[in-house]
């Protein structure tokens, strides 16, 4: 019986490409009592790795925390390995705004002393005495409201490239450093003041909401189903998004756009930016936000120091990775020293010879932008045919149309439409509410948009 990957992520990506299945992003959590945890995350692997489900899974004496990837057409049996349990029976599962392929690679279920480390000494209150549960329309309502306090319960990574508007955010790297300083901070307005509180996918919210509750606040609040949830309430209700920016995510893409608004700086040199990366030497692996630019001069590394390793024969890496303890050292999650930006260095003066190495390497010609006009996006890719199958949402696009598609993964590619099939029959042209279909020399995703470039 297989109860561990057997496969490695560029194996799996190279496995699910060739599939050519569309996969879903969602996330759950559930509270309940786990007798047995070992077991339960034994039993879980096998029903989900028969799914060809993937994902990063903590398991627990208190419950279950999901992060995963499946494919669309083994949705419903993947429900069904759900409602084998009582506490999971109709759970909600928070689909991702955009969907990627390869948002997870390896199906990872660890068991752990909780599925969310907070800190708490949970025998010392009533865990189940949560807060009242606010819908996208309700929060939007409640943040209106002159005696509402809003506390982001995120880690300042998380909401440094998005928030709700007016929130508090504070500046720390762990859940369980935001309680007591909160707590500190809201001392004077345990009655007077509605306590609002958010987190990614609602789980943080569960716990605190318990915890501020036995601290005395009378009036607590949480959204349900934290940002991933509202972001879709709000897109089918046509509400008003009071959530500025990018949602970060725990998974390949690190992040998910959902409005289009810049809030963060790129951390190397100041230019707007909300993208998340990690340092490209892998005995860093610093997570930090880097623009284009940067990326470029910087060779997706966060220092000159790691510049000068990658360019090391890869025996030689692997050398000075054996001798770094992998920790909080190097997971600093953009609070590094290295930073440039953060600490008013030029990322390419550290080392001259270095300096001369990479712009010598960068010299570009700096290309015109595109003017485009948004189209759609991609719903379905045949591999043997090497088809893309895209709704068309707004305008039109024709035989001879230069389109741009773009994705996370995908990146960005033109191509010249020869010949396209809409809804099932050969045409010249295909408006807003078609299905279209033309081949492509490369694979889309589900979470890809598609351009009309206009120049």
């Amino acid at each position: 019986m297989q109860l561990y990957n057997t496969l490695s992520a560029e194996e799996r990506a190279i496995m699910i490409d060739d599939a050519g299945k569309q996969r879903l992003t969602l996330s759950f959590y559930a509270y309940a009592k786990i007798q047995d945890p070992k077991k339960f995350r034994d039993d879980l692997f096998v029903a989900w790795n028969a799914l060809d489900a993937l994902g990063r899974i903590y398991v627990a004496t208190e419950g279950i925390n999901a992060q995963m990837s499946i494919p669309a057409e083994n949705l419903e049996a993947f429900r069904a390995t759900l409602e084998v349990y009582d506490f999971m029976k109709g759970i909600r599962l928070n689909e991702a705004v955009e969907h990627d392929d390869h948002s997870f690679l390896k199906l990872t279920i660890k068991v752990r002393e909780k599925i969310v480390a907070d800190g708490l000494n949970d025998s010392t209150f009533d865990v189940t005495n949560i807060g009242v549960h606010l819908k996208a329309k309700e929060f939007n309502d409640i943040l209106e409201d002159p005696n509402t306090i809003v506390v982001d319960f995120r880690n300042h990574y998380e909401s440094e490239v998005g928030y709700f508007k007016g929130a508090i955010t504070p500046d720390v790297e762990t859940f369980r450093e935001s309680l007591p300083i909160i707590n500190e901070q809201l001392q004077n307005h345990k009655e007077d003041k509605k306590l609002v509180m958010y987190c990614t996918g609602g789980i943080r919210c569960e716990k605190a909401s318990a915890y501020f509750k036995h601290q005395g606040f009378k009036n607590v609040y949480q959204l349900e189903g934290g940002i991933i949830n509202y972001a879709k309430q709000i897109a089918e209700e046509g509400l008003e998004s009071k959530f500025i920016g990018k949602n970060f995510v725990f998974d390949h893409r690190l992040g998910e756009r959902i409005t289009d608004d810049i809030v963060s700086q790129c951390h190397q040199c100041g230019k707007p930016c909300d993208v998340h990366t990690n340092c490209a030497n892998e005995g860093c692996h610093l997570l930090f936000i880097q623009c284009e630019e940067c990326a470029q001069a910087m060779e997706g590394c966060c220092s000159t120091d790691c510049v000068s390793v990658i360019h090391l024969p890869e025996e030689e890496q692997k050398a000075i990775r054996r001798g770094i303890k992998n920790g909080n050292m190097i997971f600093k999650k953009g609070k590094s020293a290295v930073l440039t930006f953060k600490n008013n260095l030029d990322p390419l003066a550290a080392v001259p010879n270095l300096t001369d190495l990479v712009k010598t390497k960068t010299v570009t010609k700096k290309q015109p932008k595109i003017k485009k006009q948004y189209i759609g996006k991609g719903t379905h890719f045949f591999p043997k045919p090497s088809i893309g199958q895209f709704l068309i949402e707004e305008n039109e696009i024709k035989i001879g149309d230069t389109v741009l598609i773009k994705g996370s993964t995908t990146g960005e590619q033109k191509v010249v439409i020869e010949k396209m099939f809409v809804n099932g029959i050969e045409s010249e042209k295909a408006v807003s509410g078609d299905n279209c279909t033309f081949q492509l020399p490369f694979r889309i995703r589900l979470s890809d948009k598609i351009y009309k470039v206009l120049n």
